[in-house]
């Protein structure tokens, strides 16, 4: 899972941006003399891109900070009624001068900005207008407030002292964040997930100010200590009168349904995914692709289980039930080899310096050597995934990328643990470190960074990111990685199911109604998860919608664009140049990317 810089924008209607030009012209070189004399439309576009994003900021300030704008860091976003009603003007005047722009006059590379562009203004305006997040959805508030500190501190863009006296103002606003979701939510409107969850978040943003401000506050001095220590004690009662609220109001009034049905959950996957396929055809190829699976699984563990005292029978032609008994059996092996409770960090580090070696001895992909750290999940950012890769914006040049990992909660019983260390196992925890890290996406932000259009880098595709982190997973597989290794395999079908079952399992959840025990049969049964992670994604799907399609869809689409590489390219396709080439679109929509790669229509 990539961490989105976008999230907290998208719900303000001012989804990112900066302050440096687009590209006035058309990177493509068979864009021809174009590239030294834009056309008047290029010219247009380039200077209304410019405009947008120079001003696009202020609507957004926690996102200028993680895009890497650093102009407003002593700023928060306003999600008053009045901050809402600014967002949709300004949203609805770029769209209308975008408009007026004759499209099919744009350079190739200069339309694909255009038609993102358009998608994310019309994305902004329904989500204020018909989704109305900021109505029922307490997760938008917690996200600002914790992102407004974890933002400044987490990287060193600045020196300490400056960053400090902007999150001494960032936390002078914060109580307003909290005031402004008491007045905006609805509870009867909150889903009692939500309201539980978030409850539970709350005091992540203290917990926030103990890990970067406190060991830290004596670089300030004088007014500026007084005014730094006058604000985290304003905070932390802003933080206690809403963790009241929220026992006391929210918690217990919270009514709203979770579930968005079809015509809200169809139009919201054509803004966040924008890509050619529908519901209808993504839940037609995730139905077809795992069973494939699950038959490709069965044949690994009939190896696995060769020559085994007490296996199962592994007949050519197995019933399902056999199928089932034989993959089961497989996997009880690999969870054996498992770390200790306190050992996961420590073996990811591992696994990271394993995928690196291999990406780079057999010359898959051009290895940059931008930073890469393992970090400890901060707790504001607990709760919806076991790991994540949380890259630096794209104006904060040469920081560290963090490949998060979530802890194992010290209130965990034996049984919990048990659960989670089966799930993550040694054998896991090297594809979700080729997931994440290398080559998934540690290596695709590293190069996607590079791409001259800042406008694209701000919006860039979420299906691009997270497909292109589970291409790498079957495409490092193939090329033989732990030496072809069954565990490893197992591994890497039974995560490649995951992200099959999610797409399923959000269209199940928010179209079709489907009960949990709906939900954990396909987790726990089809796709082999454990317990504590069904348990854990049901939460998350809960939490989330078409998100978690992302993985799967944006994965297919990459899978499609490589056939379609080797078949136009023949004898003459090179599997690192084909993954260079990729990564250097700047993760616009995959369709996108194709197309600009194989010279097909723009559309």
């Amino acid at each position: 899972m990539r961490r989105s810089l976008l999230a907290v924008a998208v719900l303000t209607a001012a989804l990112a941006g900066c302050n440096r030009e687009a590209p006035s012209a058309p990177a493509n070189a068979q864009d021809g003399a174009a590239a030294t004399a834009p056309s008047p439309a290029d010219a247009a576009f380039a200077e209304l891109s410019k405009r947008y994003l120079d001003e696009v900021m202020a609507l957004s300030p926690v996102s200028a900070t993680q895009i890497g704008d650093h102009r407003f860091d002593a700023e928060v976003d306003d999600l008053s009624a009045a901050g809402r009603q600014a967002g949709l003007d300004f949203n609805r005047r770029y769209l209308a001068e975008l408009g007026a722009i004759d499209f099919d006059k744009l350079s190739r590379e200069n339309r694909v900005d255009a038609l993102i562009l358009r998608n994310q203004l019309e994305y902004g305006i329904w989500d204020t207008e018909v989704m109305q997040s900021w109505a029922w959805d307490p997760q938008t508030y917690s996200g600002l407030a914790g992102g407004a500190i974890y933002g400044l501190m987490a990287r060193e863009f600045a020196p300490m002292p400056e960053r400090l006296k902007s999150a001494t103002q960032r936390m002078e606003k914060i109580p307003t964040i909290l005031a402004q979701a008491r007045e905006n939510l609805d509870p009867a409107r909150v889903p009692p997930t939500h309201a539980r969850t978030v409850a539970a978040q709350n005091k992540g943003v203290l917990a926030l100010i103990e890990t970067f401000i406190t060991p830290n506050a004596d670089q300030l001095q004088g007014q500026d200590r007084a005014r730094l220590d006058a604000a985290v004690e304003t905070l932390r009662a802003a933080v206690e009168e809403h963790q009241a609220w929220l026992d006391g109001t929210l918690v217990p009034n919270a009514k709203g349904e979770f579930r968005i049905g079809a015509e809200k959950y169809d139009q919201k996957l054509k803004f966040a995914l924008n890509s050619s396929l529908s519901r209808q055809d993504i839940r037609q190829r995730a139905e077809a692709e795992l069973t494939r699976i699950r038959d490709e699984m069965y044949t690994v563990a009939q190896t696995v289980l060769e020559g085994r005292d007490g296996a199962p029978e592994t007949p050519a032609q197995p019933t399902e039930d056999q199928r089932q008994a034989a993959i089961e059996a497989a996997m009880e092996v690999a969870y054996a080899d498992r770390p200790g409770r306190d050992e996961v960090v420590e073996y990811a580090r591992h696994t990271l310096d394993v995928a690196t070696d291999f990406v780079r001895k057999h010359d898959l992909v051009t290895v940059p050597n931008d930073p890469v750290k393992i970090i400890l999940m901060p707790e504001f950012q607990r709760g919806v995934a076991a790991a994540y890769c949380d890259s630096p914006g794209p104006l904060d040049k040469g920081l560290d990328t963090y490949y998060a990992i979530s802890p194992i909660p010290d209130d965990w019983t034996d049984a919990q643990v048990d659960s989670f260390l089966r799930e993550y196992n040694k054998h896991m925890l090297h594809v979700l470190t080729i997931h994440e890290a290398m080559p998934g996406h540690y290596l695709e932000g590293a190069h996607s960074v590079n791409h001259p259009s800042t406008l694209r880098a701000v919006f860039r595709s979420g299906p691009f990111a997270e497909g292109w982190a589970v291409y790498t997973e079957r495409m490092m597989a193939d090329a033989g990685y732990a030496d072809g290794d069954p565990l490893f395999r197992l591994m890497q079908l039974k995560f490649y199911a995951r992200a099959v079952a999610n797409a399923i399992l959000d269209q199940g959840i928010h179209v079709d109604n489907w009960t949990k025990e709906q939900a954990l049969d396909l987790m726990v049964r089809q796709t082999f998860q454990q317990q504590s992670e069904a348990e854990g994604k049901w939460t998350r799907a809960q939490l989330s919608s078409t998100q978690l399609a992302t993985y799967f869809v944006g994965a297919q689409e990459h899978f499609d664009a490589r056939k379609a590489a080797e078949a136009a390219r023949g004898e003459a396709f090179n599997l690192k140049q084909y993954h260079d080439d990729m990564l250097a679109q700047g993760a616009p929509p995959v369709r996108f990317a194709r197309q600009l790669m194989l010279n097909e229509d723009i559309q």
